[in-house]
């Protein structure tokens, strides 16, 4: 990490002004833990919480995965901008004043593109909004939309438009504002002829702006009114717009989101927007894409539960059967809303009305587990005797015996029972159920699997057995610990910089040495958070959060010093007679007898020096 020409005093008023714990609260759901806060990470899938704040020293630490540092580091994490971003961010939150130099002409030339491009997509927007409601042009687009329950206070705040099918109506708009073109291009807003000329790259489509985290227009996608295919055509991906990380609405439904505890996951961007109109604001769409991974730790970033509200078709229902395991390694709370009769969540609301839709859908939405069984009895003719006994069998198999609670087996065998009784037992149930876990236990023993331990992890929860850490020399903890008195005492770190300088065991350490040096030779006192961000290197500013995380065992007192001190020197010194004992041992098999005399007396000397310590 790079602060570049960025002024000291706007790095310190940006760090005094936001409260760590206030900022990563709106993306961390965090609770009281001794000093710290605790939370899931939102950096990393896991069903216990590792991911720690603490407010006195205004840092975080994640021992799960790793990450730490200050309030400017997470904002990098967590919205993926560089340094310069994150503190102008913090900065405009904060109304602090700022103005600095870019760190190279590279990077000033990269930031005025995108802000061009943003400003390309702004720009069309609102024309596209301005075509829809105001020319003869978007009124078939408008009618359409209005056909579809579209209120005219719905087409407002989502800012929905209509490209028209003239080829470069946004093209000759953006020549006249000196908009520059290659830029345009670049953000997929227009094509480039081989006459020199622009053509638009949407045309004859409803167009719904895609923003960013913060607002900003950065894409769109566009439906046709007619039978053109695809029915749904979103802008290439580019700098700003990357489909696998962006979710629709989602910068409009944050709040709502943070409020309620819960996101709604819909498929399309109709869908959200029609739940708007029924009262559900919490809610997002994939691209026209599958859900990722990166999805997925974007929904935990902002809360635990989830809602899939998918179409209603097989196609809708097979693409919510397989979200169910990206959201479940993500560590999230999941229910499935079940739309009858093929329904799409639009033509639900536009069909019974609002109240029904958050009532019996959104609200009436089911555990994974229930969706998982509703979703399987549509491959059986549950009419037939033999086809109700393998859907019962498939159902124990694929769906009840991956359940971890026995009250939650029971539960589910207890309904199969209720509804099957005419051709199996509730007891038969149970002890097939039995016998499939006791058959997968046995596979994986055999297979090994139970040697793969990851701490943490979404497999084992963070519970059972797992491989006993490597023990770390005892130096290391020696210099760790001091390391942690230094940063909390600038008389101690002047000691430790005349007795021993940046002479530590391990590199990084001693890299952490020099920095902290620095950092008070420049007049600070000590501040966790402020050195932090003095550290110019990721690596090592996540092992400095984590040594401030970590408290001492110890009291910091003259003598503790003095131990950690002879600790470090010991090991120094052990490492220097090693060395010479191999020099010794080739100087002698050289032939050279007296040079591994010399050599000898070096090492009797050496460990004299050690005995007397």
């Amino acid at each position: 990490m790079s602060s570049g020409p960025i002024p000291e005093h706007i790095i310190e008023a940006v760090l005094k002004h936001h409260d760590i714990a206030q900022v990563i609260g709106k993306y961390v759901h965090l609770s009281k833990h001794g000093r710290n806060l605790k939370g899931l990470c939102p950096f990393h899938s896991e069903k216990s919480p590792s991911f720690n704040v603490n407010p006195e020293k205004q840092i975080y630490k994640c021992f799960g995965c790793g990450v730490g540092g200050h309030v400017i580091r997470f904002i990098q994490e967590i919205e993926g901008y560089s340094f310069g971003e994150a503190v102008r961010h913090l900065a405009e939150e904060a109304n602090i004043a700022y103005t600095w130099e870019q760190q190279t002409p590279e990077q000033a030339e990269r930031q005025q593109e995108k802000e061009q491009i943003v400003k390309g997509h702004e720009f069309a927007a609102k024309l596209y909004s301005h075509i829809l409601k105001n020319s003869a042009e978007g009124k078939p687009a408008l009618d359409y939309l209005r056909s579809r329950g579209f209120t005219d206070s719905l087409i407002e705040a989502f800012q929905i438009g209509f490209a028209p099918q003239r080829r470069d109506v946004l093209a000759q708009f953006l020549v006249q504002r000196q908009f520059p073109m290659s830029l345009m291009e670049k953000g997929a807003l227009v094509t480039a002829r081989s006459e020199g000329d622009y053509v638009d790259k949407f045309r004859n489509r409803i167009m719904f702006p895609i923003r960013d985290a913060r607002g900003a227009v950065i894409a769109f996608a566009g439906r046709t009114l007619g039978t053109e295919q695809p029915k749904y055509l979103n802008s290439p991906e580019t700098a700003l717009f990357r489909k696998s990380r962006l979710l629709y609405n989602y910068h409009a439904a944050r709040a709502e989101i943070k409020r309620t505890n819960q996101v709604v996951v819909f498929e399309g961007y109709a869908d959200v927007i029609k739940a708007w109109s029924a009262g559900v604001h919490n809610g997002v769409a994939t691209m026209g894409t599958a859900l990722t991974e990166e999805h997925a730790l974007l929904i935990r970033r902002s809360t635990e539960s989830v809602v899939i509200c998918y179409d209603g078709d097989d196609a809708g229902q097979a693409a919510a059967f397989k979200s169910l395991g990206l959201l479940e390694k993500a560590g999230l709370d999941i229910k499935v809303a079940v739309l009858p009769n093929r329904l799409d969540p639009d033509e639900y609301v536009e069909s019974f009305g609002a109240d029904r839709f958050r009532k019996e859908i959104i609200e009436g939405a089911v555990p994974p587990e229930k969706f998982k069984l509703l979703h399987l009895r549509r491959n059986f003719n549950l009419q037939d005797n033999e086809a109700k006994l393998r859907y019962v069998r498939t159902a124990i198999r694929e769906v009840i015996a991956d359940i971890e609670a026995p009250t939650g087996r029971e539960h589910y065998l207890k309904e199969l029972a209720s509804e099957f009784s005419a051709i199996t037992s509730f007891e038969s149930m149970k002890q097939e159920t039995n016998e499939t876990r006791g058959e997968r236990q046995q596979k994986m023993r055999s297979n090994g699997d139970n040697n793969d331990f990851s701490w943490n992890t979404v497999r084992n929860g963070g519970t059972g057995s797992a491989p006993l850490p490597k023990l770390k020399p005892a130096y290391d903890k020696a210099e760790r610990h001091l390391l942690y008195m230094m940063m909390h005492d600038r008389d101690i770190s002047d000691l430790v910089h005349k007795r021993m300088g940046d002479a530590f065991n391990d590199e990084a350490h001693a890299a952490l040495a020099a920095y902290l040096y620095a950092f008070y030779a420049h007049g600070s006192e000590p501040d966790a958070s402020r050195y932090l961000a003095s550290i110019q290197d990721d690596p090592l500013e996540r092992l400095a959060s984590s040594i401030l995380m970590t408290e001492s065992e110890q009291g910091i007192n003259d003598q503790v010093i003095e131990d950690y001190l002879r600790q470090i020197h010991k090991h120094r010194q052990q490492e220097e007679i090693e060395r010479l004992v191999k020099e010794r041992d080739a100087t002698e098999k050289a032939g050279d007898v007296l040079g591994a005399a010399k050599i000898e007396l070096d090492i009797l000397a050496l460990t004299g020096k050690l005995q007397k310590r």
